[in-house]
C-alpha cells in the first residue's frame, strides 16, 4: 500500500513537493489554507478594474534550474516569456539595452557594462574590477560583512553603487545594500552575470499566476493522484510520541499520514508544530529571520505609454516597469486599458507615505520618462504591499535557516527559508521542496537526487575568475 503523504501548504514548495512524490507512487494529500494555491506568488481580482492583479510581479532567471525543472514537469514552462534584452533607463532618458555578445562567459555583457551611458569611464573601470573582486572573494571568510562595506573596502564609486549594484540586488534580493550578506550578493552576480552565458535571461510569467498556478496545475497534479483541499487552515500537526501522526484542521477533521512536510512561511511553522518541536532551536531560531516588503504600483491608462515590455529605472523610486498588457497579449488577451505594473522591492521607505502620494510620484516618474504618460488620462490606479515578501538575507541569517529534515524523523520543513543554498527566490522555494522530498524517499529507502545541478560554469569564468 503506498505510503501517505501529508503537506501542508500549497506555495511553490509545497507544490513541488507533491509533484515530484506523487510521481514516484506516494498517496499525497495537500493542505492550503487558502482558496488558491501558489502562497505569495498569487493573484487577486481588482474590483474596479475586474483584473486579476498579482501581488507582486515575479519573474525567474536562466540559472533557476530547479523552477525550470518544475515547470517543464507540470507543463507550466510555455506560460512564460523568455526575454534575452533587458532596457535599463538611466535619468537621461536613454535605453540600454543589456544583451549578450557571442564571447563566452564571463566576458559576453562586457560590451553592455561598458556601454552603459549613466555610469562614465571611471564607473565602468570600477565596476570591472568590483565585480571580479567579487568573484574572487571567499564567502566563508567574510567575518559578517553587509555588502555597503564591502563595496568602500573595493572602492566602488558613488555611481557604480547607486546605480548598478543597486540597481541589481534590490530587484534580486528585495534588500538594500546596508542589509544584504556579502556571499548572497556575490551568488546573485556569480550565478547570473558571470558564470554562464544564460544565467541573466529573464523569464516572465505571461498570465496572472493564480491562472499560472490554477487549473492546469491543479489538473497535472491530481493525474498524479494528488488530493487537493483547498480552504482547509490546519490548526496543529499532532505527534505520538516521537511520530507526527495527523495534521488537525480548524474545523476539527484529523487528516493521518506517513510522512508529513511543513511548507508554510517561517513566521507560521513554530505555532503549527508539537511543542517539543516548536521549542527546538532549530524552530526557535526561525524568529531571528528578519522579512523585507515589496510594493507594486498598478496603473491604468487609456492609451499605451511606451511599447517597451520591461523595464529597469535607474535613481528613481519606481524600479522595474512591466508593460501586462503587451506581455498577456501574447496569449491572446486583448483589453482596451493599457495596464502596468511598477515594482519596489525594499519598499519600508513607503512606510507612513499616504497612498496617494505614492501613486504620483510614480505617476510622475512615468511622465518624465515616457511623454506619452502625460498626454494619457490615468483609469485606475492601486498600491499593493507585500509586507513580509521576503526573509532579510543579512549576514548570518543562514545559521537560523533550518534544514529540511525536522527533529522529529517523519516531518520535513519545506520553504525558501530553509537551507537551500539560495536566497528567497521561486528557485529556493522549489529547491525546498525537492530536498524535503528526497528526505522522504530515502526514509522509504529509495534515495533519489531530484535537485536539479546548477549551470555549468564557462571553462574561462572558471579560469579568469577562480570559480569552482
Amino acid at each position: 500500500m503506498p505510503k501517505r503523504v501529508v503537506i501542508v501548504g500549497g506555495g511553490l514548495a509545497g507544490l513541488a513537493a507533491a509533484e515530484s512524490l506523487s510521481a514516484r507512487g506516494f498517496h499525497v494529500t495537500l493542505l492550503e489554507s487558502r482558496p488558491r494555491l501558489g502562497g505569495r506568488a498569487s493573484s487577486f481580482e481588482d474590483k474596479t478594474s475586474g483584473t486579476l492583479i498579482d501581488n507582486c510581479q515575479h519573474v525567474s532567471l536562466g540559472c533557476c534550474t530547479n523552477f525550470r525543472h518544475f515547470c517543464e514537469r507540470t507543463g507550466l514552462a510555455s506560460s512564460f516569456r523568455v526575454e534575452r534584452e533587458l532596457n535599463f533607463i538611466g535619468t537621461d532618458g536613454i535605453v540600454n539595452r543589456l544583451k549578450s555578445t557571442s564571447l563566452p562567459a564571463p566576458l559576453h555583457l562586457a560590451q553592455a557594462f561598458n556601454r552603459l551611458s549613466y555610469l562614465d569611464s571611471r564607473d565602468r573601470v570600477a565596476l570591472a574590477r568590483g565585480l571580479s573582486a567579487l568573484a574572487k572573494t571567499d564567502p566563508s571568510k567574510l567575518n559578517g560583512e553587509t555588502f555597503d562595506v564591502w563595496l568602500a573596502r573595493h572602492h566602488q564609486t558613488e555611481n557604480t553603487v547607486n546605480r548598478f549594484w543597486h540597481v541589481v540586488l534590490v530587484s534580486a534580493l528585495s534588500e538594500s545594500l546596508d542589509r544584504i550578506a556579502v556571499a548572497q550578493a556575490r551568488k546573485v552576480f556569480v550565478d547570473a552575470f558571470l558564470a554562464h552565458r544564460d544565467g541573466w535571461t529573464v523569464q516572465i510569467p505571461n498570465a496572472p499566476l493564480d491562472e499560472l498556478y490554477g487549473s492546469p496545475l491543479v489538473a497535472h497534479l491530481e493525474r498524479q493522484g494528488v488530493v487537493i483541499r483547498t480552504g482547509a487552515g490546519v490548526r496543529r500537526l499532532v505527534a505520538d510520541g516521537d511520530r507526527v501522526i495527523a495534521a488537525e484542521l480548524r474545523n476539527g477533521e484529523s487528516i493521518e499520514g506517513d510522512e508529513f512536510v511543513l511548507a508554510v512561511p517561517h513566521y507560521l511553522a513554530a505555532s503549527l508544530l508539537p511543542g517539543n518541536v516548536a521549542d527546538s532551536s532549530a524552530v526557535q531560531d526561525l524568529e531571528r529571520l528578519e522579512t523585507a516588503p515589496i510594493s507594486s504600483v498598478h496603473l491604468w491608462f487609456d492609451r499605451s505609454i511606451t511599447d517597451l515590455p520591461h523595464a529597469v529605472l535607474i535613481d528613481r523610486l519606481s524600479q522595474w516597469m512591466f508593460n501586462r498588457t503587451m506581455l498577456q497579449a501574447a496569449i491572446g488577451r486583448k483589453d482596451p486599458r493599457h495596464y502596468y505594473q511598477i515594482v519596489i522591492s525594499a519598499s519600508r521607505e513607503l512606510d507612513g507615505t499616504p497612498t496617494a502620494d505614492t501613486i504620483a510620484a510614480v505617476h510622475e516618474e512615468l511622465c518624465e520618462i515616457w511623454p506619452d504618460a502625460r498626454a494619457a488620462t490615468l483609469l485606475h490606479s492601486r498600491l499593493v504591499t507585500e509586507h513580509r515578501a521576503v526573509f532579510s538575507v543579512t549576514p548570518g541569517s543562514d545559521r537560523f535557516r533550518p534544514r529540511q529534515q525536522s527533529p522529529i524523523a517523519n516531518l520535513q520543513f519545506a520553504g525558501d527559508w530553509t537551507q537551500t543554498g539560495w536566497p528567497a527566490t521561486m528557485e529556493g522555494a522549489v529547491r525546498s521542496g525537492y530536498l524535503a522530498a528526497e528526505n522522504v524517499l530515502t526514509r522509504d529507502g529509495r534515495a533519489e537526487a531530484l535537485v536539479q545541478p546548477d549551470l555549468k560554469r564557462a571553462r574561462l569564468a572558471r579560469w579568469l575568475l577562480g570559480l569552482s
